[in-house]
């Protein structure tokens, strides 16, 4: 049975959050079409960077390349964090990300969370998380959203069945009930943390990203505008894409927005 307090409360997760700039203010909704959708439009005010807004449930949740986000109620966290204020590449706001959610999904259940490059973050090889950064012009200005995805509570049998084989969740991994509430104060302290690293230090950045990475010193096959390739990954550059030693033919980049990572 999943314990009342689990119930996600802005009050209580503000109560217990010592963070300067991210979830200064914090919405819950009980049902939305997408959190990603309601950010945008309150990111028309460059005052609510780092808003966070979060839903118990999502009827049009949406994936990197338009995949749907599927979830049922008070299951997961689904949030999005509104950013108008950054000092780096959107890029480099990738990797931060990912970084983030790994250190959380780590320090919350006790395993060794990986990033497989660009947005999917595994617990024991199964995708437990997902990140869909996306950028917004408002007049002139930019600003971004930040959609993270937690699977928490799920039961084998609460994934359709084709993707059961690769997908979990926090309890399913820990054989105990996550509080979702410490977990997102966790994501959001994570996260502002990681912020403050990348705008003073980018290298560090980086180097926890390969410090998670499934992919870093392996050989991988991958699929760039159609073509495949296959090499060892040499790490990462935050504004060329993943570095690929190739079997045939020297080192390459390949960028998120046109490479797939293929088994």
């Amino acid at each position: 049975m999943r314990r009342a307090s689990d119930k996600l409360d802005p009050d209580k997760i503000q109560a217990g959050l010592k963070t300067n700039r991210i979830g200064k203010r914090v919405l819950v909704y009980e049902s939305t079409t997408s959190t990603n959708d309601i950010a945008s439009e309150y990111a028309k005010n460059r005052k609510n960077d780092g808003l966070v807004i979060l839903a118990e449930q999502q009827t049009a949740g949406r994936g990197r390349a338009g995949l749907k986000w599927i979830t049922g109620k008070a299951d997961s966290i689904l949030c999005s964090i509104i950013l108008t204020e950054v000092t780096f590449s959107s890029d480099l706001l990738s990797l931060v990300s990912a970084v983030a959610v790994a250190k959380t999904l780590t320090k919350t259940t006790g395993r060794s969370a990986q990033i497989k490059w660009p947005n999917d973050i595994l617990l024991d090889g199964k995708k437990a998380a997902g990140i869909l950064l996306e950028s917004k012009q408002y007049k002139i200005s930019i600003f971004y959203i930040l959609g993270i995805g937690i699977n928490c509570h799920q039961k084998t049998k609460d994934f359709p069945h084709e993707i059961r084989r690769i997908a979990t969740s926090i309890d399913l991994e820990t054989t105990s009930t996550c509080n979702r509430i410490l977990l997102i104060q966790e994501l959001l302290s994570s996260l502002e943390q990681c912020l403050k690293t990348a705008a003073s230090d980018s290298r560090k950045i980086i180097d926890q990203w390969q410090q998670h990475s499934i992919l870093y010193h392996h050989r991988i096959k991958l699929v760039y505008n159609g073509q495949k390739f296959e090499g060892h990954c040499m790490g990462i550059d935050p504004q060329k894409g993943l570095i690929l030693k190739l079997d045939f033919g020297g080192t390459r980049f390949f960028d998120a927005a046109h490479t797939s990572i293929i088994k």
